[in-house]
């Protein structure tokens, strides 16, 4: 969890103070309002905080390791939709779907596996 951590804070911060360098380095075309890309960066970087205090005691925090997951998945699941149904978003959006999402999948499915099997999901410390 704490590699998760470390990863989202320093993607979070990187978004937010220099929103323009993804779309550059992919050739896109930067956004309008770059608020709402650094909106995205605080928010990724907020769950970097969230997954580096439930790694201190994750069959505890496991809520916040579930959410973190679900975000994991629906986000390719959104660029999906978005992408090849919907034609609205560039397929260099993946870019950030690789490391942002898939390559945690792994990782959070084994925490939270651990967690069920350990605790069997208890809601009550």
């Amino acid at each position: 969890m704490k590699a998760a951590a470390i990863y989202n804070i320093i993607w979070g911060a990187w978004v937010v103070l220099f929103p323009n360098t993804f779309f550059e380095w992919t050739g896109m075309e930067p956004l309008t309002h770059p608020t709402v890309w650094q909106g995205t960066g605080m928010i990724v970087g907020v769950y970097g905080l969230g997954y580096w205090w439930s790694s201190y005691d994750p069959i505890r925090h496991w809520p916040i390791i579930m959410v973190g997951f679900l975000g994991k998945i629906f986000g390719p699941v959104g660029f999906i939709f978005n992408h090849f149904v919907l034609g609205e978003v560039p397929f260099q959006f993946c870019y950030t779907m690789l490391t942002n999402d898939l390559i945690w999948w792994i990782p959070f499915f084994l925490i939270l596996q651990h967690v069920h099997r350990t605790s069997g999901w208890k809601l009550r410390d």
